[in-house]
């Protein structure tokens, strides 16, 4: 379990992405609609990698096995459904992201 970051993918503004990597605790909840070798300071933080896209052959799925942490690929609506701060648990046994608790300081109108 832990605090959900969502990392916008836009390969157009990388400087955009770094800034949101930098945000990124140790420990956090790495969301993202796919993850790739740009991402991966990202993946290092994250106790667990939740994505829109992917298979078990998916870059975010070979690097959370090699750390060794909760990943769960393919939900389709990750990044629309859960919101930077919500408090959330990965089963990645059942293939299941609990919603734990939501963030109440966050507006859609925020999310970019």
């Amino acid at each position: 379990s832990g605090i959900v970051k969502i990392i916008p993918v836009d390969y157009s503004d990388l400087s955009m992405m770094n800034n949101e990597i930098k945000k990124m605790r140790k420990g956090d909840i790495l969301v993202a609609k796919t993850t790739a070798p740009e991402l991966i300071v990202a993946c290092e933080k994250a106790s667990a990698i939740v994505t829109d896209m992917g298979g078990l052959l998916s870059h975010a799925a070979i690097v959370s096995r090699e750390f060794g942490i909760p990943c769960i690929v393919g939900t389709i609506n990750a990044t629309h459904i859960l919101q930077d701060g919500d408090e959330v648990e990965v089963d990645a046994t059942e293939g299941i992201v609990r919603i734990i608790k939501k963030n109440p300081h966050f507006t859609k109108n925020e999310k970019k």
